[in-house]
């Protein structure tokens, strides 16, 4: 009951904050779009969620029939993490604990987390050296050089986050778990567990590749949404314009990643980087007020029926057991 309490405060936190920078703006963006246009929008950007979750069942080593599970927790937490006040991190853990309620095996759904987490940052980099050079390409002298400070940083940040996730995964579990065994003995065997089926999926190449090829697809599809997008509003650019911008977008919004729902670093970030690309301060906005009524139009039915999920478990009669 007190996580659906919280979740309730924190929907009312997220819609105020939301409106703060500016429901109007918002409504107004989409409605340039069309029903249609917003509808179609949404339904690209489920596919992504589709090409997401077949990532991280694959990371998993969980048959194809089971996809539709692990999508399902990928858009949970991108819900949490877009409304809820809770950061990525807080919907990473909401997102686990869904797959484990429908199913999954407490140690997989922690391990696969991992396994698809290196492997999404890992086609992330990927993307972003691709968009560096598209970029190289598109932008000459003093533009380039405004933004190579900013590039570099957050490429340098994401090798670091990388790196760190990769090697130091193995340590941080290890660590955890002595921490487990001397002050929470119970959990030390859950850590264990953990630790013997992370060991288990990296051995499965095969499982670990697909996961990569499908989060590089994954991030090439959201890419490919900013092209979507400013073509319904009636803004022209090219398609590899607008992939190389929403690859230094993405860059920047991984740096924040502690903030809830990346708000106010989008915008920002689309005021300060778009009209390099030729965009107009207007469009720029626009892009990001789009790309914010996608979130909303996703992200709240989305937590209305996780909610209600996780309300009806709730009230579930509990069944005796059978004499």
């Amino acid at each position: 009951m007190g996580v659906l309490l919280a979740t309730v405060v924190g929907l009312f936190v997220a819609i105020w904050t939301v409106g703060a920078t500016g429901w109007g703006e918002i409504v107004s963006v989409a409605a340039r779009m069309g029903l249609g246009g917003l509808a179609l929008v949404c339904l690209y950007s489920l596919g992504v969620f589709a090409v997401l979750g077949a990532a991280w069942a694959a990371a998993a080593g969980e048959p194809a029939a089971r996809v539709g599970v692990f999508a399902w927790g990928r858009l949970v937490r991108e819900a949490a993490s877009d409304l809820l006040p809770f950061s990525q991190i807080g919907g990473i853990v909401v997102s686990i604990q869904t797959l484990i309620a429908l199913g999954v095996p407490r140690a997989r759904a922690n391990a696969s987390f991992l396994v698809d987490l290196t492997t999404e940052m890992a086609s992330q980099l990927l993307f972003t050296l691709f968009g560096l050079a598209l970029m190289a390409s598109i932008l000459m002298g003093d533009e380039a050089a405004m933004l190579r400070p900013v590039i570099l940083g957050g490429t340098g940040a994401m090798i670091a986050f990388i790196l760190l996730a990769f090697f130091g995964q193995r340590a941080l579990l290890s660590l955890t778990r002595k921490l487990a065994t001397r002050f929470l003995p119970g959990s030390a065997a859950a850590m264990v567990e953990i630790e013997r089926e992370l060991g288990t999926l990296y051995g499965r190449h095969g499982g670990v590749a697909l996961a990569f090829l499908l989060n590089l697809a994954a991030w090439t599809m959201s890419g490919a949404l900013a092209w979507l997008i400013l073509t319904l509003v009636g803004v022209p650019i090219s398609f590899w314009t607008a992939l190389s911008l929403e690859s230094l977008i993405f860059t920047l919004r991984s740096i924040a990643f502690a903030i809830p729902g990346g708000i106010g670093v989008q915008e920002a970030a689309y005021a300060l980087i778009g009209p390099l690309f030729g965009l107009s301060p207007e469009a720029a906005l626009a892009l990001a007020l789009a790309k914010r009524a996608r979130d909303l139009a996703l992200a709240l039915p989305t937590l209305v029926v996780w909610q209600a999920i996780e309300a009806r478990a709730l009230v579930r009669p509990v069944t005796p057991p059978a004499s």
